[in-house]
């Protein structure tokens, strides 16, 4: 079966940089777009970025304010998220998330179109 699996949260200082990642099994990965969503305590799930099937276009979203990068390694069915200059409002569960898409189909931040999700990864800035 499909499996997403995220590493890299933790307890991190503010000010300092963290990567996470997210290894997919079970899936063609490079017919997938994969994205990041964050859901802080008690609110939505926020989209955070997201990237195309190839790699070739991403979407940043706005909520981390400039501070996000989102890569894939096809090669690795492997999904990352470079965030810098944390705060403790970037406080959440990070999740990322699989969709299925054809070559030229535009980017998308609406959850419902994400068919497969991680159990997510609690990243935690400390005010």
């Amino acid at each position: 079966q499909v499996q997403l699996v995220e590493t890299g949260g933790g307890l991190v200082q503010a000010g300092s940089p963290l990567r996470l990642s997210c290894v997919a099994s079970g899936l063609t990965f490079s017919r997938y777009a994969m994205a990041w969503f964050r859901q802080g305590p008690g609110e939505v799930r926020d989209f955070v970025a997201a990237v195309s099937r190839g790699g070739g276009n991403n979407d940043d979203g706005d909520s981390v304010g400039g501070r996000v990068t989102v890569s894939r390694d096809n090669d690795r069915k492997t999904v990352y998220l470079q965030m810098t200059d944390l705060k403790p409002e970037d406080t959440a569960v990070y999740f990322c998330a699989a969709r299925h898409t054809i070559l030229t189909a535009p980017m998308t931040r609406d959850t419902r179109d994400y068919a497969y999700w991680g159990q997510g990864t609690q990243v935690t800035i400390p005010s």
